[in-house]
């Protein structure tokens, strides 16, 4: 890949800017419409400034691990060169942005937003299931997820010496696995948490 420092530091530049726009529109602040409601200016104020802080380095961070943190676990477990498995999450990083910054157009021009992507099983399985765990599960397998098991793919089976099929099979795991582990998070009571470690005490006593 040709100018490679240059094309990666523009999906970085891109990709914040997006996570910023999405926060300034107003996704994912629905908390702080209370204040603004009851009037409090200066608190609502200062929360929206809050949000786009974190939201910034949220950012960073999910920017970060999905192209250098992931090509490092890569390049340690299937020993492969370190430039080629950053130059393949690059391109899943471009998809990531991507799938987000049709989202966001799609939330623009509805006018709303949904905790679940359009893009993924996530709806459907909202319509036929009351569990949050199977709904998140559901929703992070989206057309995107087979976009970047297909480039995975295509980039790997030139590194490793086992069958190909082992190689798709593991990386289907892998996506699923994940999926798993994002939808567990709405098994653990956050709210409570942070509600409790705020107010001084252990939640459950």
């Amino acid at each position: 890949m040709r100018h490679f420092n240059k094309r990666l530091g523009w999906i970085f530049a891109l990709g914040i800017l997006l996570f910023a726009l999405r926060e300034i529109w107003g996704m994912n602040s629905s908390s702080l419409t209370p204040y603004l409601v009851a009037g409090d200016m200066d608190t609502y104020s200062l929360g929206r400034w809050t949000s786009l802080a974190g939201t910034l380095i949220w950012a960073g961070i999910y920017l970060a691990f999905h192209t250098y943190g992931a090509a490092f676990l890569f390049s340690r477990i299937l020993k492969i060169p370190w430039r080629a498995a950053l130059v393949m999450q690059t391109y899943v990083t471009a998809i990531l942005v991507i799938e987000k910054a049709l989202l966001f157009f799609l939330f623009a021009v509805l006018g709303y937003t949904t905790y679940l992507s359009l893009f993924s099983f996530g709806p459907l399985a909202a319509l036929l299931f009351n569990h949050s765990f199977v709904i998140l599960f559901f929703n992070q397998l989206t057309i995107f997820t087979s976009l970047i098991i297909a480039i995975q793919y295509r980039f790997l089976r030139n590194y490793v010496t086992f069958s190909p099929k082992w190689l798709l099979f593991g990386l289907i795991l892998l996506h699923v696995l994940v999926a798993l582990a994002i939808g567990a998070l709405s098994l653990v009571p956050l709210a409570d948490m942070i509600e409790g470690f705020t107010e001084g005490v252990v939640p459950g006593e």
